[in-house]
């Protein structure tokens, strides 16, 4: 009789452990055809830059094309969604950036929880902003600009890429820490915000460093500070805002998510892959090229990250009691 049973015992871990055996086995062969990494962002922004950069060395490490698919709109909902309701196999990824961290607040009607619904796989690149202001402003630093924004509530206007955009919400943060007024207009896109603050339509703008840096050197438009806690390589003698504004802190944030129930075995082969991508120095200077500074990271690392920013965000979005529908 314990015979029978010792062997009915071996028999029931085999067959236990056929599935993990199988998991493990199909994760290693991954992928086995193209996968599609979504872009909320157009074609030729630092979104999509950052990701057909990783994408294109995946690529080349894997054996197959890691393929970005553009899918505009929303406010990077649309992409979300689509990678929410696609299959949780690793053949659809989601190219996750800071503002699916501020949609969780600033949008009402979601068909999906961001949070619960996409498995952040691994960290990729983070980028600062850098607050502008036009040449006419009289003010050439942190302090000199939160006096005269002080003494004229209400009068300056801070153009943004958007209602809810970062580069709004990082302006909302500014005068959250500050206690200052500024009028908020928005653009459809950081371009035209860009455009607008050279033609001195507005006076500050928060905007994503890769599109200012040119204008800054050339003289047109005033750096007061980089918004991330540690200087920029591209613009080293800008000071940050933290040195300035204690505990102020706001960057552009790039990494790759997956759908809830993708497989464990896949999400740890995606995070070995990308770090290993990221550890490359040639992908290094790459990304420094483009002014963003490498991550990489476990995916722990990056589902705190996560949580923590969508927290952050949705106290900035509440103070600036801004919607969207």
């Amino acid at each position: 009789m314990q015979l029978v049973r010792r062997h009915f015992l071996r028999i029931a871990a085999g067959a236990a452990a056929l599935p993990a055996a199988a998991r493990i086995a199909w994760a290693q062969s991954y992928p086995t055809r193209p996968v599609r990494i979504i872009v909320g962002f157009a074609a030729g922004g630092p979104a999509d830059t950052i990701a057909r950069l990783t994408g294109q060395r995946l690529s080349e490490r894997l054996g197959q094309q890691f393929v970005i698919e553009n899918r505009t709109g929303a406010g990077t909902n649309i992409a979300t969604e689509a990678v929410v309701n696609s299959a949780p196999d690793g053949y659809t990824l989601l190219l996750i950036t800071s503002a699916n961290f501020i949609n969780a607040t600033l949008y009402h009607t979601l068909s999906f929880n961001f949070i619960r619904d996409i498995v952040p796989v691994a960290s990729l690149s983070g980028e600062p902003a850098v607050m502008l202001v036009h040449p006419s402003v009289p003010s050439g630093t942190v302090p000199a600009f939160i006096a005269y924004a002080k003494a004229n509530p209400g009068k300056i206007n801070m153009g943004s890429g958007g209602n809810g955009a970062p580069s709004h919400l990082f302006g909302e943060l500014f005068k959250m820490s500050t206690g200052t007024d500024m009028v908020h207009v928005p653009y459809r896109g950081a371009s035209p915000a860009l455009t607008a603050l050279l033609g001195g339509q507005v006076q500050v703008f928060f905007s994503p460093l890769s599109s200012a840096v040119e204008y800054v050197r050339a003289g047109k438009l005033r750096a007061l500070a980089v918004t991330t806690a540690n200087r920029s390589e591209a613009l080293p003698d800008v000071p940050t805002m933290h040195e300035f504004v204690p505990g102020y802190e706001a960057s552009n944030g790039y990494g790759i998510g997956a759908p809830r129930k993708t497989p464990v075995e896949v999400l740890d082969k995606l995070n070995r892959e990308i770090n290993a991508v990221l550890a490359d120095p040639g992908m290094r200077a790459r990304i420094a090229d483009i002014g963003e500074t490498v991550h990489g990271g476990s995916s722990a690392d990056f589902a705190k990250t996560v949580a923590e920013e969508t927290d952050k965000w949705s106290k900035v979005v509440k103070f600036s009691g801004a919607k969207v529908d």
